[in-house]
């Protein structure tokens, strides 16, 4: 079995998947249930003055069959006392010393404020910090969470307060509702932190209910932005990872966070960089133990790659991941249909057809409908492989090509170095 244990800037932990500071991290008796589960950590719902939540308050986006694509939520931070909060995490940590907890804090961007509630925090022992400057509704209304982590100054200038009192890891926790969240992120290294983590949820509305016109979720006839998380955010937050992971400026770890619902999408997020990764959208449509098959799918993984820690995977396929510029314009791939497994449902027809480059033929042999793809005009873009339902039945091939790689880069070069 593989080593599965992590060390995320001095947070260790006996697996990479912790919770996400969300409603699975609430309480400490869930936060006890998740560790009985197999869960390697948890980021408890994140601490600062109580608020009041309303009614109703979650959504979800279900597509072609499946449910919880994508998860809207207007929730805000803890809404129970500090002192609360404080007494089960000191309890939790005794029962399940070697499970790492990391305490998500959200106050005003005062310096005593964050002083303050740092010193309480690790008072009842827990493993690291995790700053939210990312809630993106109703907090960020009051100057906190995204309205601070959209600005730069903002988040270097607390951070490094923060890191001024803190005693244990520092991790900050970053916006995706920004253009550039490397800015950002380089802006959280250079006030001290100690790792970062992405995403946070994305501003976003459900949907309007097309009977009465309200929004989902409403209250009381009105509704608000939420913040978007599950499966449909996956892409967006994996090259979020990706950009901070290859940015030479940014040289801390990073616990990625974004629609991971299985041991795969973990793998993902750990191959583009992420040391470990956060859970919450699956672990609320699932329950707490789809840990257990995370975990097994994991070793399994690493034990078939030949890898001996999920340290030893963690960045690399980092290098692979580049700027347009740098990809070989003369690389050259094509379709291949496969008759005999095809259903001649001709979707790939149609949507070449009518979408793409026109370059599969039908034709009929021996009274058998047939596809075929010319080579000379399939400019090798994927989209009939996407759309074919039966495994197998398309390829995506590699030809060789005459003329030597060439990126964009190159080529600008060269242009540039004839005309003088």
């Amino acid at each position: 079995m593989a080593d599965l244990r992590i060390d995320l800037a001095g947070i260790k932990s006996p697996n990479p998947f912790w919770l996400a500071s969300a409603p699975p991290t609430n309480s400490g008796y869930q936060v006890q249930r998740a560790f009985e589960a197999g869960w390697g950590g948890a980021v408890w719902k994140t601490l600062g003055e109580p608020i009041l939540n309303v009614s109703s308050r979650f959504a979800a986006v279900s597509y072609n069959g499946q449910r919880v694509a994508g998860f809207n939520n207007i929730e805000l931070i803890t809404d129970r006392p500090l002192e609360v909060n404080l007494k089960e995490i000191y309890e939790t940590k005794k029962r399940f010393p070697d499970h790492a907890i990391i305490a998500s804090l959200m106050v005003e961007p005062k310096q005593e404020k964050w002083h303050e509630i740092v010193k309480r925090v690790e008072d009842v022992g827990v493993d690291g910090l995790e700053l939210n400057f990312g809630c993106p509704h109703g907090m960020a209304e009051r100057g906190m969470g995204s309205a601070s982590g959209q600005v730069p100054e903002l988040v270097e200038k607390q951070t490094y307060w923060v890191k001024e009192a803190a005693r244990t890891p520092v991790i900050v926790k970053l916006t995706p509702n920004i253009t550039d969240i490397t800015v950002t992120a380089e802006a959280a290294t250079r006030g001290g932190a100690d790792a970062i983590s992405m995403i946070n949820t994305i501003n976003s509305l459900a949907g309007v209910d097309l009977d009465t016109w309200n929004t989902v979720p409403h209250v009381a006839g009105k509704g608000a932005h939420g913040g978007y998380c599950g499966p449909a955010v996956k892409p967006i937050a994996l090259n979020m990872v990706a950009e901070c992971a290859r940015n030479p400026h940014i040289n801390v770890p990073i616990s990625g966070i974004g629609g991971i619902s299985n041991w795969q999408d973990a793998a993902e997020f750990i191959l583009m960089g992420a040391t470990g990764v956060q859970v919450c959208t699956a672990a609320m449509h699932h329950g707490f133990s789809i840990v257990e098959d995370m975990i097994d799918g994991l070793n399994n993984y690493l034990d078939d790659k030949g890898i001996a820690s999920v340290m030893d995977l963690v960045g690399r396929s980092v290098s692979r991941y580049s700027d347009w510029g740098n990809l070989d314009l003369n690389y050259k791939i094509v379709a291949e249909i496969n008759n005999d497994v095809c259903i001649n449902c001709n979707k790939c027809h149609i949507a070449c057809e009518d979408t793409s480059h026109q370059c599969i033929d039908l034709y009929t042999e021996n009274g058998v409908s047939m596809l075929k793809v010319r080579e000379e005009d399939c400019v090798g873009c994927n989209l009939c492989s996407i759309v074919c339902p039966v495994d197998g039945a398309i390829t995506m091939v590699e030809r060789k090509s005459a003329i030597a790689p060439m990126t964009w880069n190159e080529r600008q070069l060269i242009m540039s170095s004839l005309s003088k």
